[in-house]
């Protein structure tokens, strides 16, 4: 809708990065599913290498290989997109914030985000108009 009302508006989507110990933990628990995948279709019983009794959970997974390895992928993505989830929807035009999701709490409705850039371009004057440049940050 944007593109329609504003044919001269730049719009890229970006991915609001959540920092902090958040992304570092997605990053483990993602190298974590690779290696507990790989062990589980090796049929590598690491608690018996290290001489430990095996688990009973774990030889169910060595049992189970392909429900195992698709309730481990799914189980880790769901965590991992919780820990990088932010909920952000961020406005910015000319590098000017226009509207923060993580601030407002809510997406602005279309109108309301007209109304936003036309007051935006009328405060600034024509020149902004010459070079229109906006941008949109989405998490999807």
């Amino acid at each position: 809708m944007l593109q329609q009302k504003y044919p001269e508006l730049a719009i890229e989507g970006d991915n609001f990065s959540p920092g902090g110990f958040r992304l570092q933990a997605a990053q483990f628990i993602g190298v974590a599913k690779l290696a507990i995948i790989v062990m589980v279709l090796a049929s590598i019983n690491l608690f018996q290498n290290v001489g430990q009794p095996t688990p009973s959970w774990w030889a169910w997974m060595l049992e189970n290989k392909l429900y195992a390895c698709m309730m481990t992928f799914f189980l880790c993505n769901a965590v991992e997109t919780q820990l990088i989830s932010t909920g952000a929807f961020e406005i910015s035009l000319n590098d000017m914030p226009l509207w923060s999701k993580l601030e407002s709490g809510r997406i602005p409705q279309p109108p309301e985000l007209f109304q936003i850039i036309d007051n935006y371009m009328k405060m600034r004057g024509p020149e902004v108009a010459d070079s229109f440049a906006g941008f949109i940050k989405d998490e999807l």
